[in-house]
């Protein structure tokens, strides 16, 4: 009887784990067989190289190079915000928060990471773009810099669950034996915490940054949304993931500018990826 129910729970993962693969395979297919098409017609160099993104000129121009820009612009951005804060925030939870502190810090932690990417693409527009933009004189609150700071909020929670989890499996021996040898706490947390969990806090840092660059309401409500190269962190961009979501409305389903947007989404598939594979030899 707990033989034919352990082969029945068995089937059941083996196919949902298979599943998973055939839906990822799917999509790969799909943004292929789509993109095809404008890279059959746009030689591929100057579409990602070059540095007009004009689909209604006549003729029209596919440069995707200020949209790549523009994405790790933002990112690299975002992640000045996020890391030192998410890193931070999970240390002082794991190593000096009291238990009563942990108690309240962590879910508060987990709801954050749950709250939708449009609020806080409400609370860019309608908050800090204003401030920022009296803070700064500038034009245009709504620029690189707000959307790489409401991104860099967005990813702490991601950042600081995941680098707490990683500080929570290193051994309680590692650090009796630093205590043991003369070391007072902050030595122990710079010179034996750190560095035994580094490979998950790497995790955590790739992850957050692939949550970013793949992130779409957020940066389309506050950066801007001009698909030009950026001279300044405080010039309205465009990232490649607004881009999609901005004009794939507008395109004609099977005209060159759709091809060209699914193409875009290619493109980022193909970054993310990358830094997921970052991620998994890293925390190997």
């Amino acid at each position: 009887m707990y033989n034919k129910k352990e082969k029945l729970i068995k089937l059941i993962f083996t196919i949902l784990a298979f599943s998973s693969l055939l839906f990822l395979l799917g999509i790969i297919i799909v943004l292929f067989k789509e993109s095809f098409p404008v890279l059959k017609e746009i030689n591929i160099k100057d579409f990602i190289f070059g540095i007009q993104w004009y689909p209604t000129h006549e003729p029209p121009e596919y440069g995707i190079f200020p949209l790549i820009a523009a994405s790790f612009w933002v990112t690299f951005g975002a992640m000045i915000v996020a890391v030192p804060l998410g890193i931070g925030s999970a240390l002082y939870i794991n190593e000096l928060a009291s238990a009563r502190q942990k108690q309240i810090l962590k879910p508060t932690i987990e709801v954050l990471a749950g709250i939708p990417s449009i609020v806080f693409g409400f609370f860019g527009m309608l908050v800090v773009a204003p401030f920022l933009q009296k803070i700064f004189n500038i034009p245009t609150g709504l620029c690189a810099f707000t959307a790489s700071l409401v991104l860099g909020i967005m990813a702490i929670p991601t950042v600081t669950s995941l680098a707490e989890d990683a500080l929570s499996f290193v051994p309680k021996s590692f650090k009796e034996a630093s205590y043991a040898l003369g070391a007072n706490r902050w030595q122990t947390l710079v010179k034996v915490v750190i560095p035994a969990s580094m490979s998950g806090i790497s995790t955590a840092i790739i992850l957050g940054m692939s949550r970013i660059v793949g992130e779409t309401m957020t940066v389309l409500m506050v950066s801007g949304g001009a698909a030009i190269m950026p001279k300044s962190i405080f010039d309205p961009v465009r990232p490649m993931t607004s881009t999609i979501a901005a004009e794939m409305g507008e395109s004609a389903v099977g005209s060159q500018h759709y091809h060209a947007l699914f193409a875009i989404g290619l493109i980022l598939f193909l970054i993310t990826l990358i830094f997921n594979i970052i991620a998994e030899h890293i925390s190997k």
